[in-house]
């Protein structure tokens, strides 16, 4: 067995590297592209939202070596929903009307005539000025 390096002697591999070599690359780019959604949906929302990047590191017991799994968590903040108005019949189903309210029968639209031309009226009179 080799005698391991003290601390101060250990080079360790910058994370970078690790997470553009993990899954062939997949991984950091998911993580760009994450980063890039939250930020945006973010500023669109004036929320917080989180990105969250774990990793698990186990042994590998037929093997010197280790397997490493990761996920990737997005939590996005949403935008506001609309609130609705509901009530709730005599058998407990919701609806949009106040089932206590007086229903009013033979309601109908009137639609309105349009505008009268007002081309010959004079303003500062009111008079209607003859057509020729």
């Amino acid at each position: 067995m080799t005698k391991p390096k003290p601390a101060e002697e250990v080079h360790a591999r910058p994370f970078a590297e690790f997470l553009q070599m993990q899954a062939k690359g997949k991984t950091h780019a998911e993580l760009s592209n994450a980063l890039h959604e939250l930020t945006g949906r973010v500023k669109d929302t004036g929320k917080k939202g989180v990105l969250t990047y774990v990793i698990a590191v186990e042994p590998m017991s037929e093997i010197d070596g280790v397997k490493i799994t990761d996920e990737i968590k997005l939590r996005m903040p949403e935008h506001k929903r609309e609130t609705s108005v509901y009530w709730t019949d005599d058998e407990g189903n919701l609806t949009r009307s106040d089932p206590r309210q007086l229903a009013f029968e033979g309601l109908q639209v009137i639609i309105p005539k349009p505008a009268a031309d007002l081309s010959n009226v004079d303003t500062g009179t009111g008079e209607i000025r003859e057509v020729n």
